[in-house]
């Protein structure tokens, strides 16, 4: 199979029945991608798949044929942060930091489709990741000061 992976093209052989979390974590050592609860539920394991975002533990790799993901490890540009990453290390958005690539994920997704979202927007996007830490409020205030920060 062949698809793009965090702006690099790549070709793997793969066991059809393997999952794209175990592919992304073993075949290319993206550990940012985590495996939480093995059922979808948590978010942990979230990656940006061909613009949305999408639990790989509940996906198998062939299913990414053709496609273009982009994994915590692949927001980042020239070593320096993604301005997600930045605002939620200023609010306290990363407690233990297990939920943080899939949350970042899902609010990189959010934004590169609506670059304006409001409260009930961030919501809903984020409603498929658990965090038991932050309390979800230090997230949406860093979404928002990204939001403000690009509207400037």
């Amino acid at each position: 199979m062949s698809f793009n992976l965090n702006n690099k093209d790549v070709y793997i052989e793969v066991n059809p029945n393997k999952r794209l979390l175990d592919m992304l974590r073993e075949d290319f050592g993206l550990t940012g991608v985590k495996e939480g609860c093995s059922e979808g539920e948590c978010g942990a394991c979230t990656v940006i798949m061909n613009g949305e975002a999408v639990t790989s533990c509940t996906m198998l790799a062939p299913q990414a044929d053709g496609s273009s993901i982009i994994t915590i490890e692949g927001i980042s540009k020239d070593g320096e942060l993604d301005e997600i990453q930045e605002a939620f290390i200023k609010y306290g958005a990363v407690q233990c930091g297990f939920c943080t690539p899939g949350m970042v994920l899902s609010i990189k997704a959010l934004l590169m489709k609506n670059s304006n979202p409001n409260d009930g927007d961030i919501k809903e996007a984020i409603e498929g990741n658990l965090c038991r830490c932050t309390g979800y409020k230090k997230i949406i205030d860093a979404t928002k000061e990204v939001v403000a920060n690009s509207t400037k």
